[in-house]
């Protein structure tokens, strides 16, 4: 048994008082019979023994009385430890895509919300946070409208990351019972779990289920057999077990233009392919009829006007492997020998490569720095035979390269830096054997640039990233068969293509992304993106033949935004959310080291009031002093 007010237990002390009462009255006093008198001596004797029976019941009634009404006033309980400590209560709300799954009629995250409402005590002082919000130190009746309009996330936090999150809002108060609580379906994507994380916290977890858990979803769209009369858009979806097909929709801005069913395999995949024009815009939509999650069942795509890419060779080598990677329906590609070259055109172009001139002269290599300064993409070939010197003034200003002594040992290009940006979805799988290309002679090299394909003795052939790119040996056929290599054609492919980032067919919302917008912009002038009446200016660097701009998860919403400058539209953009949470797979709560796991958000706080119950006793205590009132009322009246 516990006390409110355990001070006023000196109170007991006051129990003496009737204690030297009841002795005073009960001092013994020696008494002399008389003779006239002795007869009631055994009277008298018998009546003083009922005397001091009374006396002592009403001292035992009294001590009681006493005591009790102490007791009371004390406020004495039982309780649990826990009952005792001061609480603190942080909610975690999952509000991501997954919640808009349906239970009842409702969606797991409004149905989550009305138990909220109904649960919490209106006096409760506690903090909630959301995927991307918090509300500190608040009551439920301070965010009640807040929840109720509370809109769906593309983010969802990992268990480790709530964990650390939930950690960082509680006090550093170390007497507290601290309460971490997690609403959530808890959808696989959110594992592993690291309990470690949040030590000190009790975790709580309330698991919302749907009713079904079947779902399609539009996985991915692309360009395929892309020719001047027609392209073919193959779109790639996605089922749970039980559905058979799904009608999908296309349309062209607001107009419906083409409509087809898919049909889904054994492994619940399905592709439609419809065909469009090969000339026309397209602001598109794709779209199908699913109840179940509602945030992936139409995917934005942009087919927008074909840009060519501006691809110079300079050189009197032959450029019959360039001509052959690029094509005229991707590329507008020249070449010239260096005493033809009109220093004018070097600004205009995405990409130059010094195709194994034999010596750079200074005035090209002053337009080549300027150049590169403003966003150009340099590649070096040097010749069998270079003036190392001219090369190394050009060099030197990228990543402090320099060309040393010539090697004329025969080696195979052996070695592919598969992780390297140049070489991103080229390959399916790392290639431990192929025909590997061979050179006779080469340079040595020295550089901080990142290393792409090295010879079988580690030493490199091909360097760099970005806007800069070396080799250290020439590639054509008196040299090298390099030409004739399969890796000829990522290669360079990669290099022009990444020179000129044209606007992907979508992008997806929260994923880093860059883009290069073919145009020039006068001073203090910039572009914006815009969709609607919501408009974002993005990162963006003005060079000379174009503009970069970049993405890093700014934009939150899906559809397809202009690219504009002023108010003409030179681009348009189309952006979606991530498919990670259409694939509803659950976690199982009960291997989560948790301390409570309950299936509603009543059935947790009747828990946690059972764990927090208070069992006051001063009432009983009151009750057993009116009880002995009134027997100290009977003896007084009944015992003679």
């Amino acid at each position: 048994m516990q006390f409110k007010y355990p001070e006023l237990l000196w109170a007991l002390l006051l129990l003496l008082i009737p204690i030297f009462i009841h002795l005073f009255q009960l001092r013994r006093f020696q008494k002399t019979p008389f003779t006239n008198v002795k007869f009631l001596k055994r009277v008298v004797s018998e009546s003083r023994r009922s005397n001091t029976l009374k006396k002592w019941l009403l001292l035992l009634t009294r001590l009681g009385l006493l005591t009790a009404l102490i007791l009371a006033f004390t406020q004495p309980f039982f309780a649990e430890k826990s009952a005792l400590k001061k609480k603190e209560i942080v909610f975690y709300l999952d509000d991501s895509f997954s919640m808009q799954a349906k239970k009842d009629g409702t969606t797991l995250l409004e149905e989550v919300v009305q138990s909220l409402i109904k649960a919490v005590p209106e006096d409760a002082i506690f903090t909630l946070f959301t995927n991307e919000q918090v509300f500190r130190q608040v009551s439920i009746e301070a965010i009640q409208n807040q929840l109720l309009t509370l809109p769906y996330s593309l983010e969802q936090l990992t268990l480790e990351e709530i964990g650390l999150k939930g950690t960082s809002i509680f006090s550093d108060d170390p007497t507290a019972e601290k309460n971490l609580i997690l609403l959530s379906d808890f959808q696989t994507s959110m594992a592993p779990v690291n309990n470690d994380s949040v030590p000190g916290v009790r975790i709580h977890l309330v698991q919302m289920a749907p009713d079904q858990i079947n779902n399609i979803s539009i996985d991915s769209a692309y360009v395929s057999n892309n020719t001047l009369d027609n392209k073919e858009l193959v779109t790639e979806l996605t089922a749970t077990d039980g559905i058979e097909s799904v009608p999908v929709s296309l349309y062209n801005n607001d107009t419906l233009i083409a409509k087809t069913a898919a049909n889904f395999d054994e492994d619940k995949k399905a592709r439609v392919v419809f065909t469009l024009p090969g000339n026309e815009l397209v602001n598109g939509k794709l779209e199908i009829t699913d109840p179940s999650l509602t945030y992936d069942n139409s995917l934005y795509f942009n087919i927008n006007k074909s840009e060519k890419i501006n691809v110079l060779s300079i050189g009197n080598t032959s450029h019959d492997f360039a001509k052959r990677i690029f094509t005229d329906d991707e590329f507008r590609f020249n070449s010239f020998p260096l005493q033809n070259l009109n220093y004018s055109n070097l600004a205009a172009q995405n990409l130059i490569i010094l195709n194994e001139l034999p010596r750079i002269p200074t005035a090209l290599i002053t337009n080549l720095k300027s150049y590169t300064e403003n966003g150009g993409h340099l590649v070096v070939i040097p010749s069998i035979e270079s003036d190392v010197d001219s090369y190394n003034v050009l060099l030197s200003d990228y990543f402090s390269s320099a060309l040393t002594q010539k090697v004329t040992t025969e080696k195979n290009v052996t070695d592919i830096a598969f992780s390297h940006p140049l070489y991103q979805n080229v390959f399916e799988k790392k290639v431990a054997n192929f025909q590997y290309p061979k050179v006779t002679n080469h340079y040595g090299l020295r550089t901080n640039a990142p290393k792409l394909l090295s010879f079988q003795d580690g030493l490199p052939f091909l360097r760099g990233i970005g806007n800069y790119y070396i080799f250290t040996a020439a590639i054509s056929k008196e040299n090298s068969n390099f030409s004739s290599s399969p890796l000829i054609v990522p290669t360079f492919y990669n290099m022009a293509v990444n020179s000129l980032r044209l606007p992907p067919v979508y992008t997806t919302i929260g994923q880093k992304s860059s883009l290069d917008i073919n145009t020039t912009l006068p001073k203090d002038h910039i572009l914006k993106v815009v969709k609607d009446s919501y408009e974002f200016i993005p990162i963006q660097q003005s060079l000379a033949n174009k503009v970069s701009i970049s993405f890093n998860g700014e934009l939150k919403e899906d559809g397809i935004y202009n690219i504009k400058k002023d108010d003409t539209v030179l681009s348009n953009l189309s952006f979606n959310y991530p498919r990670v949470e259409s694939n509803l797979t659950y976690m199982r709560i009960d291997q989560i080291q948790a301390a409570t796991q309950a299936a509603s958000v009543t059935a947790l706080f009747d828990t946690m009031e059972k764990d927090n119950r208070v069992t006051e006793l001063w009432k009983w205590f009151v009750i057993l002093a009116l009880l002995l009132l009134l027997a100290e009322i009977l003896i007084q009246k009944f015992v003679r």
